[in-house]
């Protein structure tokens, strides 16, 4: 074979090849050391999926995930099942739905003494150990695991994680984070220690800030900045708090570059829930947070590995949350649990084959936290470019089913159940066989 067909087999093989070598068990032997690749999932909390540069917003300005979407494989229809919190992070640690993982309210039922409520929360807490949660997967091929920011489930140990930081302690304020909560807000000084002290393992970080969720109290040039760019404060606050989980995201991605690392890190992003800022007010608008709109549901997913992922940016394929446990598994060496109904993102053929991702609402609270049913509000499925919403009563008595077109109307306005019956009937059909309600 000559030098030339070498060079261009070589370049070929590292475009493409390197993409599906990903799909194997054994696909830590591909990465550009020998060693499994450690992995860095950034989680945001509460952002519209607009509210980026690279998504188009035409004022907040986020220069490191923009660059970090530049460098990886960008899904821009990306999807969350549920727009509450502790239920999509649950999803994102478990690889499950929420009625699969059984925690699909943030909290128990509201009105209960104080003893009860406390029993209850246990309660809920248990479910992530009956699962098998990301970080113990990992663990065993050797990883360890940090927990920081967002963490309703208790101790971090309770999840599975090696090392952490929420206490999970009622007694001392633990609830969704406790000291977790601090990370980014406070510095990264925490991360950074556990990288050093790793001491060259393999390893899996949670980095799930309370950013840009509520307080919005951005660095006061921040503030600044985007003040001048609105009438509304709330909304130069939130835009200002966008632009600061950035700036924290660009302290890790630089340490991991300053300390040799970003070669055999994948990273990973998206967002727990969608927000849209209430101009009159600290609160959400209607069709962002808790609702069954894009608005609450739709989040950017990007999955960066320099030298084994070729950067790409697919606008078209629905991809969802639940696809990131079964992908982080196969790129680490492990398999995901037959119980996880996602796709390995890193497959071409896998996406290919995917037309269709699905989700549920539930009330913030509970009625029977033992029972998903009974906190169902809504059901929805996406199909291509159509979208269905379908109420669940009596939580939702008044509810209509919504059909929307979402390629030529993606902020859904215009309900088309009414005109298109046939399309709201397959796609109903489809419903039922994800998940069949009694």
């Amino acid at each position: 074979m000559s030098g030339v067909a070498i060079i261009l087999l070589a370049l070929f093989w590292g475009f493409f090849g390197g993409i599906t070598l990903c799909l194997s068990a054994d696909t830590a032997a591909s990465s550009p050391g020998t060693e499994l690749p450690n992995v860095l999932l950034i989680i945001g909390d509460d952002q519209g999926w607009t509210d980026f540069g690279f998504m188009g917003h035409p004022i907040v300005q986020t220069p490191h995930l923009d660059r970090l979407a530049s460098e990886g494989l960008l899904f821009t229809r990306g999807y969350v099942p549920s727009s509450l919190c502790r239920p999509s992070l649950a999803t994102i640690v478990t690889g499950l739905f929420p009625h699969q993982h059984k925690l699909t309210t943030n909290d128990p039922p509201d009105g209960l003494p104080r003893a009860e409520t406390l029993r209850l929360r246990e309660a809920q807490i248990r479910y992530i150990e009956q699962v098998p949660t990301l970080p113990r997967l990992l663990a065993r091929k050797g990883y360890l695991s940090l927990q920081t920011g967002k963490w309703w489930e208790g101790h971090y140990r309770r999840g599975g994680f090696t090392h952490g930081m929420t206490h999970g302690d009622p007694s001392r304020g633990g609830r969704h984070g406790d000291e977790g909560l601090k990370i980014g807000r406070e510095g990264l000084r925490p991360i950074f220690e556990f990288i050093e002290q790793a001491g060259g393992k393999p390893w899996f970080i949670w980095y799930a800030p309370f950013l840009p969720h509520t307080p919005h109290n951005p660095p006061a040039d921040l503030l600044g900045k985007y003040r001048q760019k609105t009438d509304s404060l709330f909304v130069a606050r939130y835009w200002a708090m966008c632009e600061w989980f950035d700036h924290t995201c660009g302290e890790l991605i630089e340490y991991l570059e300053r300390k040799g690392l970003s070669r055999n890190t994948l990273v990973v992003f998206c967002v727990d829930n969608g927000w849209i800022q209430d101009p009159a007010s600290n609160n959400f608008a209607p069709k962002s947070k808790r609702s069954q709109y894009d608005g609450g549901i739709r989040t950017p997913i990007i999955l960066r590995w320099p030298g084994v992922i070729p950067p790409a940016r697919d606008e078209s394929t629905p991809v969802s949350s639940v696809d990131l446990a079964p992908t982080i598994l196969r790129v680490c060496s492990g398999e995901p649990t037959a119980d996880m109904p996602g796709i390995n993102l890193f497959d071409p053929a896998a996406r290919a084959e995917r037309s269709a991702v699905f989700g549920e609402v539930f009330l913030h609270s509970a009625l029977d936290i033992h029972d998903p049913v009974k906190n169902l509000m809504y059901r929805w499925c996406v199909d291509g470019w159509w979208k269905l919403i379908v109420p669940h009563a009596p939580n939702v008595p008044a509810g209509k089913i919504e059909l929307y077109d979402l390629k030529n109307d993606p902020h859904e306005t215009v309900n088309l159940a009414v005109e298109k019956p046939q399309i709201m009937e397959q796609l109903r059909v489809r419903l039922e066989k994800w998940w069949a309600v009694p």
